[in-house]
Formats: C-alpha cells, sequence, structure tokens
C-alpha cells in the first residue's frame, strides 16, 4: 500500500550496529589484487580476503553478532546449530569467546579438519546422518535437552547483518569501488545418491 515502507531483515543501520558490535573481535582482513585477473577482465579488480578471518570464513563475523545479540539469559542456555563446516566452526568459536557451550550437529559425511576445528573451539559434536531431516531431528532433540539457542548458518538477520559488514571494512579500504559482486545466501549442494543430502553450510 502506498506510503508503507518494507521492512528487511538486514539493513546499513542493523550492518553499522553488527559493525560496533563485533568489531574488536573480527580480523580486519586484507584486499588484495591481481594484475593478471586486472588484464583478463579489462577492471581493476581487488578480493577481501575473507580467507584470513577468523575460524577461516567470513562465516564468523555472522556468528559473532548472532552470539553477541543475545541477552545473558539466552546465551547462558548455549547455541546450537546444524552445519556442514564453516559456520559451525565459527559458532563455535563466538560461543567460546563469550564463554557459552555450543552444541553442534554435524553429517557424518563432514571433513574431519572441519570436525576437528569445531572441537578446536570446544564445540560439542553431535553427529547426524547425512540428509537434511537427520540433521534437523538431530537438533531439535539437543533443544529440548538443554534448552540452546538455535543459530542457523543463513535467513537470519543476526547473521546477514554481520556478515554484511565486510562491505564496510571493504569500502573503508578501497573507497573508489564503483561495483561489489557478493555470492548471497545459504549454499546448497544435494548429493546425488541422496536428494535430501546437504553440504556447504
Amino acid at each position: 500500500m502506498e506510503g508503507e515502507t518494507t521492512k528487511y531483515a538486514a539493513d546499513i543501520s542493523s550492518v553499522k550496529e553488527a559493525y560496533d558490535r563485533i568489531k574488536s573481535l573480527v580480523h580486519r582482513t586484507p584486499v588484495l589484487s591481481s594484475t593478471s585477473l586486472d588484464d583478463i577482465s579489462g577492471r581493476k579488480l581487488y578480493f577481501k580476503c575473507e580467507n584470513f578471518q577468523k575460524s577461516g570464513a567470513f562465516k564468523f563475523r555472522g556468528a559473532c553478532n548472532a552470539v553477541l545479540s543475545l541477552t545473558d539469559e539466552e546465551a547462558s542456555k548455549g547455541v546450537t546449530t546444524h552445519s556442514s563446516g564453516n559456520h559451525a566452526a565459527a559458532l563455535s568459536l563466538a560461543a567460546k569467546i563469550r564463554g557459552i557451550p555450543a552444541f553442534i550437529v554435524v553429517p557424518k559425511s563432514a571433513p574431519s579438519c572441519k570436525v576437528e576445528n569445531i572441537k578446536r573451539y570446544d564445540g560439542n559434536v553431535n553427529l547426524a546422518e547425512d540428509n537434511m531431516q537427520s540433521r534437523e531431528e538431530v537438533m531439535n532433540k539437543v533443544r529440548q535437552e538443554t534448552s540452546a539457542i538455535y543459530i542457523p548458518s543463513s535467513n537470519d538477520g543476526r547473521i546477514m547483518s554481520g556478515q554484511g559488514t565486510i562491505s564496510l571494512e571493504f569500502l573503508e579500504q578501497i573507497p573508489q569501488i564503483d561495483t561489489l559482486v557478493v555470492p548471497i545466501s545459504g549454499l546448497r549442494r544435494y548429493d546425488s545418491r541422496n536428494s535430501n543430502s546437504c553440504q556447504g553450510d
């Protein structure tokens, strides 16, 4: 209707609030360039290297913002999620920093290096079968037993606002950027042997 404004899960205000909340905890990751790729593209390209972020991925920004956004009462119950890797490690680290438990559900097919990362950050690993239904069932059981707060890997305003802090840093580091190219949404890679199998979150 005329005069109504659309309310988004994340906007520039929530991103700025997230950055104020997490900037003392996240790495200000470097921006690199490549003359070879510049020559190929005919453009000057810059790359924000979130592979140097804590826990090894940009996911720490969102997880950190979500965990720090919890009230003390909520945080005292711990956090939980189901994830095959990067979000799981990021949430475990964010929880460790706040001093609360993280109950992580991972599929049995998750790479051992990712599972070890979760454990290194003191995440409590709970194994599920290699399909989304099992992951959600195991996590719901964990929630019933612990009352932990569910922090999804995507589709959550706190997560999106935290990830969006990348852009604030990027524009401070390279203010003359004309266009930002960013992959969005949660990645779903389905195993052809099992249409319910999901990797990549």
